[in-house]
């Protein structure tokens, strides 16, 4: 990171400094505010907010990760994506008809409230032990290359850069969501989504053109070049990845609270469609600008032109050694939308659920002015939680 990077890391956060400034003016008065953006956002928002917050540790460390070590065999689960639409053509109507807030809800309409609960506290726990604590890791691993250093002075005492730089990204996304809410959310996904898919295209340019070029990567990527593979393969035979890639892209895309929520902002049924279609063009983008560059990173380890330590270093490696002063500053800032996006969906859609199915069943009646605090508290337990539970060493380690 030049002094040039810097600036342009500095600009991005007064940008979003700014947008977030700009929310907080607009005050949240209940949960629907704080939760579901007044229920008032338009198709750029929600479709930016549902491409922003699917963009995560999968991508930026699990993605390029499987496209270093497998190649393109990890493509079906973003092909899996065309079931955004299907979310917007047949389960919006169908939530928006019965007017419910969470998944868990659903449930209850249709079957009992025990089913409700329980679905609750899977997803509570599962948020927390997984997504949280993953995204953490995640951040830590980028960030720790990304920057090179290996440790700074904190009241006399060194820590490792690893822990101020995962930490730190919990503790910033934590603070905007904890104040403006699901407005926050949407409204900054608007900011991060092009530096974040500007970032990638300047990875994916910059690592062909070092490799030299598509041809080069075909010859040494070889047999991983192919998408679908033999019903034998011990790994990725096709019968199991698209029936499994289909069931699971079903569930995320068209029940996970984490998504939906997005699609249950809209201020009218057209806008939440046209998000959904939005976001199923973004996500035809992840195999160019994360899978890909996997495979970049290992043709390049395998010439000798790039040292990667480990897959989940992939995509790291690339942006601390190949780009150039004031690129590397946008290619950071991209990387940090993404995981502080995917954060801060994760603590929104927690404090909801625990909110509007647990809270409110337990404490009926209340001012509106009640329950978003309760929310807001709810926020920050979960924050905190995340960085409790998060135990991993340190990539050095």
């Amino acid at each position: 990171m030049a002094t040039l990077d810097w600036i342009v890391l500095g600009i991005f956060f007064l940008g979003l400094i700014g947008l977030i400034i700009w929310v907080l003016r607009h005050k949240d008065k209940d949960t629907v505010d704080y939760f579901l953006a007044g229920k008032n956002a338009g198709w750029v928002s929600i479709g930016s907010s549902i491409f922003a917050s699917n963009i995560g540790s999968e991508h930026l460390v699990g993605l390029a990760g499987a496209g270093f070590l497998s190649g393109m065999a990890m493509a079906h689960w973003e092909i899996q994506a065309w079931l955004i639409l299907v979310l917007g053509w047949v389960f919006v109507p169908f939530y928006d008809r019965i007017k419910i807030y969470t998944m868990p809800e659903l449930l209850e309409k249709r079957f009992s409230t025990e089913s409700r609960s329980i679905l609750s506290i899977i997803s509570l726990v599962t948020y927390v032990l997984t997504k949280v604590a993953v995204t953490v890791y995640a951040g830590g691993v980028v960030f720790d290359q990304v920057f090179n250093i290996e440790s700074i002075t904190v009241f006399g005492r060194e820590i490792d850069f690893f822990w101020v730089s995962a930490i730190g990204l919990v503790a910033i996304t934590g603070l905007y969501t904890v104040l403006g809410g699901m407005k926050a959310i949407m409204y900054t996904s608007v900011l991060q989504t092009p530096v974040l898919l500007f970032g990638s295209i300047v990875i994916l340019i910059v690592g062909l053109a070092k490799v030299g070029g598509w041809a080069e990567v075909q010859n040494i990527a070889g047999p991983n070049l192919k998408l679908i593979r033999s019903a034998a393969d011990p790994d990725f035979p096709w019968t199991g990845v698209l029936l499994a890639s289909a069931v699971i892209g079903f569930w995320y895309w068209c029940t996970d609270q984490y998504i939906v929520q997005r699609v249950l902002s809209g201020s009218n049924m057209k806008q939440s469609r046209r998000g959904t279609i939005l976001a199923g063009y973004f996500k035809l983008l992840p195999v160019f600008f994360f899978l890909i560059p996997g495979m970049i990173a290992y043709a390049l380890n395998q010439k000798g032109l790039l040292q990667v330590g480990s897959s989940d270093s992939a995509f790291a490696a690339m942006v601390a050694n190949l780009l150039p002063k004031g690129i590397t500053g946008i290619v950071v800032c991209g990387l940090l939308a993404a995981l502080m996006s995917s954060l801060a969906s994760l603590f929104n859609s927690s404090a909801m659920l625990f909110v509007e199915d647990f809270y409110k069943k337990m404490r009926p009646g209340k001012p509106a002015q009640h329950y978003l605090h309760i929310g807001r508290t709810a926020t920050v337990t979960i924050v905190i939680l995340g960085c409790l539970l998060y135990t991993s060493p340190s990539p050095r380690d």
